[in-house]
């Protein structure tokens, strides 16, 4: 394997080894202080992060709002002191000189006001800014403001350029470098596009190659790209490192940072990983998001599945093919759906699919009476952790706080499941992000008889190679 050597990052020469953040509350504090003590950059998730009592003892994020603008607020309230709390850990354990960043996601709900208050309570603790999930065109703004640098996702270099052109061309000293996140192979949430198969994923290389022709024509030919997703083994990577045609290279590591000895996540929840097979890993579309993401398949996701695939179109009125007369609700309403369908939703019906949920695309699903009862109780209780939310037609803009549209019970609430699975929660009940790579720690003789490495043993493995 060729050498890795430091390369020039924010300002400092650090090993080209990224830490990837993961919320809710899973790239903490201890791991990334622990990731940056070994020379790299650790980065901890501001993403609804914990905090922590007098005792140590976590907060849980209990919401006791009547409103969603109530909760909304103590949801930003919540994660400014959580993010806080991981800046100091995050310092502590890595030391004055480690390279600490916070990583946050320009969807989350008052994304702006978290890490503008995280940055104010642990002012010189955070290094940099990663952030993603959106068109982060104000982050620039924020780096300046506070003296930081910052690292935009990007999946393709159209965006970066975008986002160079409208505002990042104005902070062009404090871009830190730019991190591809690889919209097949990372996990957590993808920048698929709507020109983009997910099912017909495309190399890493050429993309890649892409954006730093892009940032050549902006003059950052210098700045490093640090490729998120898929990395496992760095020497699987060697045509990268040092390549004049991709310039200075970082890698990011998400995956693998959750099965060490710092990971925040359950005892049970690192053995499932070491069971992961290939395909146990899916990309869906259920997010609240609206985006893609990568997750294992569990029950959870199975049940997503089945409500999408218990659907059918209708219409107020016979019109077409929508011929059939179909009953729904306490009330009995008329709708019209094709004889081929009222079949279908009759067998759903007989088999206990009895509760039937209207889709903003004019659609029905069929779920269970207690499927049902969750998924309003969820709406209801939603505290605005998106900036548009399509489960519960969320939007932090007022004045009314809604997108407009009909809630979509297609998808799930994700603070709710993230919340859950980070404190010990189910592991079949929730939604468990993971990369595609994830299966590799069944085969991977590191992890023989059950080893769960600290972080440092899995820096010095990963730069050392096999």
């Amino acid at each position: 394997m060729k050498a890795i050597n430091a390369i020039r990052m924010g300002g400092v020469d650090v090993l080209p080894l990224v830490e990837g953040g993961k919320g809710v509350a899973v790239s903490n504090g201890a791991t990334a202080g622990a990731w940056a003590a070994a020379g790299g950059v650790g980065t901890f998730s501001a993403v609804n992060a914990n905090a922590y009592d007098a005792e140590g003892r976590t907060i849980r994020q209990v919401y006791r709002g009547k409103t969603r603008l109530a909760r909304h607020e103590e949801l930003v309230e919540y994660g400014i002191k959580g993010g806080i709390a991981q800046a100091i850990e995050a310092r502590e354990r890595g030391g004055p000189k480690a390279r600490i960043h916070a990583n946050i996601l320009w969807e989350m709900g008052g994304a702006e006001r978290v890490i503008r208050g995280v940055l104010d309570g642990a002012r010189g603790l955070v290094n940099g800014i990663t952030c993603g999930a959106g068109m982060p065109y104000r982050l620039a703004d924020i780096a300046r403001e506070y003296g930081v640098h910052y690292y935009p996702i990007v999946s393709s270099g159209r965006a970066f350029s975008a986002l160079w052109k409208r505002s990042y061309s104005k902070a062009r000293e404090l871009l830190g470098g730019v991190v591809y996140e690889d919209p097949w192979l990372a996990g957590g949430h993808n920048g698929l596009s709507n020109s983009e198969d997910p099912r017909r994923p495309e190399s890493p290389f050429p993309r890649v190659l892409a954006l730093r022709e892009q940032m050549r024509a902006f003059g950052l030919g210098d700045t490093p790209i640090i490729m998120a997703g898929g990395v496992w083994w760095l020497e699987e990577w060697q045509d990268w490192i040092d390549s004049p045609e991709l310039g200075p290279i970082a890698f990011q590591f998400g995956t693998r940072p959750l099965l060490t000895q710092e990971s925040p996540i359950s005892e049970a929840w690192k053995k499932r990983l070491i069971s992961l097979q290939p395909g146990d890993v899916s990309l869906q579309n259920f997010s609240p998001t609206g985006f893609y993401s990568s997750a294992v398949r569990n029950e959870f996701l199975h049940e997503l599945e089945g409500r999408s695939e218990r659907q059918i179109a209708y219409s107020s009125e016979a019109v077409g093919d929508h011929t059939s007369q179909y009953l729904i609700g306490p009330r009995r309403r008329a709708v019209w759906v094709t004889p081929h369908d009222s079949y279908r939703a009759q067998a759903w019906e007989k088999v206990g699919f009895t509760d039937v949920l209207r889709t903003p695309d004019n659609t029905l699903i069929f779920v269970t009476p207690a499927e049902a009862a969750e998924i309003l109780a969820d709406q209801v209780a939603c505290m605005g952790c998106l900036t548009h939310c399509r489960f519960s037609n969320w939007t932090q803009n007022g004045p009314d706080y809604t997108t407009g549209k009909k809630a979509d019970p297609r998808s799930f609430c994700i603070q709710k499941t993230l919340q859950d699975i980070a404190h010990d929660g189910s592991l079949d009940r929730n939604l468990m992000f993971a990369g595609h790579n994830a299966y590799r720690f069944t085969s991977d003789p590191f992890y023989s008889n059950g080893f769960v490495p600290t972080v440092q043993q899995l820096v010095e493995r990963i730069l050392t190679g096999r």
